[in-house]
């Protein structure tokens, strides 16, 4: 998993609530257990219209926002099913930071272990970063995960909160799997004992 420390991009507005994990991935992208190739698929159904040509009018089709690595969100974002390939496909689209007032319990958490910081605000300071978002490719946000701080094109600045746990995975890239992994000595070690003790 990709370390995330510090991320500035350009930011997109999704000035939608409720947004859930079929609107993010629907279900016919779901054959796949890859974690690539999703990013096709990412808001699909706004993304393109029925004959399969790009909606211009959805934000992440505008030439300010093809390549935003952030998105900013309205209330309650990856709602419904608890769907990993949500995450997935955000990742595999290019954004590593989900900043809203709310999540789901699942998709937050799913977001730590795929390297997506989920970054919780005030409707205050949402407002701020949406007006920000707005400017397209003239503003970017900076995201300072060490700091706990968003970063405005004007130099206003919004503070968050985060576990510290995860906060220490991501600032190293961890997964499961690496946090197993950081122990391999130790677990090394306790097994050659354990052998030993049974083969005695």
């Amino acid at each position: 998993m990709d370390k995330f420390t510090v991320l500035e991009s350009v930011a997109a507005p999704l000035r939608i609530i409720n947004v859930d994990t079929d609107m993010i991935i629907p279900k016919q992208y779901l054959k796949t257990i890859k974690r690539t190739g999703l990013g096709t698929g990412l808001f699909s159904e706004m993304r393109y219209r029925e004959d399969g040509s790009e909606n211009p009018d959805f934000v992440l089709n505008q030439p300010a926002y093809r390549k935003a690595q952030i998105l900013v969100a309205g209330d309650n974002f990856g709602c419904g099913s608890s769907r990993e390939h949500a995450p997935w496909a955000l990742l595999d689209f290019g954004i590593r930071c989900v900043i809203s007032t709310g999540f789901a319990d699942i998709f937050y958490n799913n977001c730590f272990q795929n390297g997506i910081l989920p970054i919780k605000v005030s409707p205050e300071d949402l407002e701020k970063l949406f007006d920000d978002a707005e400017r397209g490719a003239n503003a970017t946000l900076t995201v300072d995960l060490e700091k706990q701080e968003i970063r405005g094109p004007d130099g206003g600045s919004v503070k968050f909160d985060i576990d510290p746990f995860r906060k220490h995975c991501l600032l190293n890239g961890l997964d499961g799997i690496g946090l197993t992994m950081e122990k391999a000595a130790a677990i090394d070690t306790f097994e050659k004992k354990l052998d030993a003790r049974l083969w005695a």
